[in-house]
């Protein structure tokens, strides 16, 4: 097994906080793995990461003009 260059360096894998190898020589950087970059491809598809929409009602286009600070 052959060493890796100086100018690699190991990360945490996002999907599974292990070790994962950033380089090039890894097509799933910075994911350790196949499936960890999987896992996170479905929960990005699915709206896992979205973010709250915070929008005020309705029938109250800027918000209740009792909480507004001046």
């Amino acid at each position: 097994m052959s060493q890796p260059s100086p100018n690699t360096r190991t990360v945490t894998c996002p999907g599974c906080g292990g070790p994962s190898l950033y380089a090039a020589s890894n097509r799933f950087r910075p994911f350790c793995g196949e499936r960890c970059k999987n896992h996170d491809l479905g929960a990005w598809a699915s709206g896992d990461y979205r973010v709250p929409e915070d929008s005020p009602p309705d029938d109250m286009p800027f918000g209740d003009p009792k909480m507004r600070e001046f």
